[in-house]
This record gives C-alpha cells, sequence and structure tokens, in this order.
C-alpha cells in the first residue's frame, strides 16, 4: 500500500473538511468556511495558524508583496480554502507559489462550492 505524505494528518484534515462541508453546504463566501474550519480545528486540538503571512526574497532583497496562506496545520501543511465553480491552473500556481515560500512539502486546495467537497494534494 502506498503511503501519502503526512498521511495521519491529512486525513484528520480531511475528515474535518467534509464535517464542515457537511454542515454548511455549498455556496457560501471562503470566509464562512474558514471560520468554521477554526473552529473545528480549536474544538480537535489541531494545531494550525490563519493567514500565515510569507514573504518573497529575490537576490539580497525581500520583495514588498507579501503571501497569506489560509492556514498552515500542523506547521507543515498549506490549506488554501476555495468557493468557486471549478479550480484554474492560478489556484494551483497559488498553492505550489506559497509552498515555495514556506519551504513546506504538501498543500491542500479545497473548493467548498460543489455538491460534494473537492480537494487536491499538491506536492512541491
Amino acid at each position: 500500500m502506498t503511503q501519502y505524505l503526512y498521511e495521519d494528518e491529512t486525513y484528520k484534515i480531511i475528515g474535518i473538511l467534509f464535517e464542515v462541508h457537511k454542515n454548511l453546504g455549498k455556496g457560501f463566501s471562503e470566509i464562512v468556511y474558514k471560520d468554521a474550519l477554526e473552529y473545528e480545528f480549536k474544538i480537535n486540538n489541531i494545531e494550525f495558524e490563519r493567514e500565515k503571512e510569507y514573504t518573497v526574497n529575490y537576490k539580497e532583497t525581500t520583495l514588498k508583496h507579501k503571501f497569506y496562506a489560509d492556514f498552515v496545520v500542523c506547521g507543515k501543511i498549506i490549506l488554501e480554502i476555495k468557493s468557486c465553480k471549478n479550480f484554474s491552473e492560478s489556484h494551483i500556481n497559488q498553492c505550489i507559489n506559497y509552498l515555495r515560500v514556506s519551504n513546506n512539502k504538501l498543500s491542500l486546495l479545497v473548493n467548498f462550492n460543489k455538491s460534494s467537497l473537492e480537494h487536491k494534494r499538491i506536492i512541491l
């Protein structure tokens, strides 16, 4: 059987994602799902940082623009929340950029605006 990167942690996170989707369904804005996820992470004692800020270094300088990952869970998994019709290439690129600036290896891209929760593992 193939073992996934951070299998135990992602199993717990995905369970919480499905719990939120089951209770709220589709159609809310991203902020509502983020608030519900924050609640679930807290009651399930899962370590997280919300709106984690990252900077971009270029040569000998730090660029002015900053990235804000929706969540960093367990100190190592980027969780990017969407409520959209479909994932786009820019959503995937956004996750890849977060992985690059954070030096993390795994991102979960999640779309709550579907009848069934949509999620994608992105590994750098």
